[in-house]
């Protein structure tokens, strides 16, 4: 069914609310001259073509932030959080404009651009909490007279590579925690998302002119592949942080590590929740719906794989298809829609033919997969969120699909739950429903989830940013946002004192 409450708004006027919110946040109108297309997936259609960077100017960039990292680095980190104090201002001055912006470029439905946005706004206020918090350890030394702690410095220039699914959430959790730390910015936007990238580093170099920040504390590139391999090959890019697909992160790693280089990344997840014959099932059901076709299932952390105990399975099952019917599917812009469009008809494609093979695999499709067209945009990619009861976890199963998936599996005991659970090659996201103790315990605990994330009675999305943010095996092993990810933009210094009048050495070492 067509569930679009209120047309889709055209090309034209697309245009217009993008040119509004870009000349609010400081944004010359863009031109039709440039090399790189801004797209929309709400019509498919192309709205602008922007001016994408040159190898030449990417280098030219870096320079200038390995320039400005020079001074920025002994600036005082309460100083430096005033910066990020002013981005955050800024950000909440432009929630709207920045919001819409995100609906045009990656078809966020509202309360999921917004939200988005909070993000932004949320780290920039945990970051300024940070600059004043950034501390070391003294421990206690073996010698007398000898005092050993440990100091953290700024790493040096931070290289962000983000993708289109959060395309200014992702820049924020790297940016506001670097630039606290004393590192300067090179940031390489999703090259379908480009406008939202300039909204955000427009209001960022006015942050920085008002504060007094060195002109290039942060620089923008727009482009493609070529551009991301210049910033993971360049010397002076101490820590390349790149989120995206696993075989992207395969080779910004190999890049990377040829110079010795350090990497943070943020890779696929195939995430899973396990629904116990305790749980609540009217909070299950809301759990995972949001979780498994909220912002249209192009998260990373988007559920997509249900593993039920078979005493509740057909009743969940029912639940969610049910659930899954009556899910508004439409303009984005509509406030009664809670699904958006896919990114491109491309992810479409990706959708079905992981659909087919599931079937040829023995499984069921429940609900979905079929496009819902859209009235004045026929090659834009509106999907009906779908759900698959699978005989097994075997093939398309234990791999991610960036589109409306949930794959439905059934367990008997608690440990082949787990065994199911973990026996993918991703490990970002994670949850359990229950109201057993004992089984959310186990779940949390060393032999539970073997992911970054692991979530008691709510879905596997919706993180926090007070903690860290991040995931094992083919997810990468990196951690963004909160708790102490910070560490990963500074550098280590073991400092040994001695303010004595001796020499002794460590170990007892007798030497002249």
């Amino acid at each position: 069914m067509n569930s679009t409450r209120t047309p889709l708004p055209d090309d034209d006027a697309l245009r217009a609310i993008a040119v509004r919110s870009l000349s609010r946040c400081g944004v010359e109108a863009p031109t039709q001259s440039g090399d790189l297309p801004a797209r929309t997936p709400v019509t498919a259609g192309t709205l602008f073509r922007v001016a994408g960077t040159t190898p030449a100017e990417a280098g030219t960039a870096i320079a200038a932030a390995r320039q400005a990292f020079e001074q920025w680095r002994t600036t005082p980190a309460p100083k430096r959080g005033a910066l990020v104090k002013r981005l955050g201002e800024l950000l909440t001055e432009h929630k709207e404009d920045l919001a819409d912006l995100v609906t045009i470029e990656a078809g966020k439905i509202r309360t999921e651009a917004l939200g988005e946005v909070q993000e932004m706004i949320d780290i920039c206020d945990f970051a300024v909490g940070l600059s004043r918090q950034l501390y070391g350890r003294t421990m206690a030394s073996e010698r007398p007279g000898h005092r050993l702690s440990e100091t953290w410095h700024p790493l040096g220039v931070v290289g962000v590579i983000s993708a289109f699914n959060f395309p200014v959430a992702v820049w924020a959790w790297n940016t506001a925690v670097a630039l606290v730390c004393g590192d300067t910015v090179v940031w390489k936007p999703s090259e379908l998302t480009p406008l939202t990238a300039t909204a955000c580093d427009a209001l960022l170099a006015a942050a920085a002119a008002q504060t007094g920040a060195p002109a290039g504390v942060h620089r923008l590139l727009l482009g493609a592949r070529e551009i991301g391999e210049r910033l993971a090959d360049h010397p002076d890019v101490a820590l390349v942080s790149a989120t995206g697909s696993v075989r992207m992160g395969r080779e910004v790693a190999v890049r990377v590590a040829a110079r010795l280089g350090r990497c943070l990344l943020e890779l696929g997840g195939n995430n899973a929740a396990v629904v116990t014959p305790s749980a609540d099932l009217d909070l299950a059901v809301r759990g995972i719906v949001f979780s498994a076709a909220g912002t249209a299932g192009q998260r990373c952390t988007t559920m997509r794989r249900l593993i039920v105990h078979e005493d509740v399975a057909a009743e969940l099952e029912e639940r969610i298809v049910n659930a899954y019917r009556r899910l508004p599917v439409g303009n984005p812009f509509d406030s009664g829609t809670l699904v958006g469009p896919l990114i491109t008809r491309a992810a479409h494609t990706a959708m079905t033919d992981a659909l087919a093979q599931a079937q040829a695999a023995g499984g069921k499709l429940l609900v979905g997969g079929d496009l819902e067209p859209q009235p004045g945009a026929p090659d834009a990619a509106y999907a009906r969120p779908a759900v698959v009861r699978m005989p097994a976890q075997d093939g398309i199963v234990r791999e991610e699909t960036f589109a409306p998936i949930l794959y439905l599996l059934t367990y008997r005991t608690l440990d082949e739950a787990l065994a199911l659970h973990n026996d993918v090659p991703q490990g970002l996201s994670s949850s359990i429903f229950t109201q057993d103790q004992r089984e959310a315990e186990r779940f949390l605990a060393a032999d539970g989830s073997d992911c970054g994330i692991a979530n008691v009675n709510i879905g596997t999305s919706g993180a926090e940013i007070g903690g860290a943010f991040g995931g094992e095996k083919e997810t990468g092993g990196g951690r963004e946002s909160g708790s102490d990810a910070w560490r990963a933009y500074m550098r280590r210094a073991t400092n040994t004192v001695n303010y004595s009048d001796d020499l002794p050495l460590a170990q007892g070492v007798n030497f002249l």
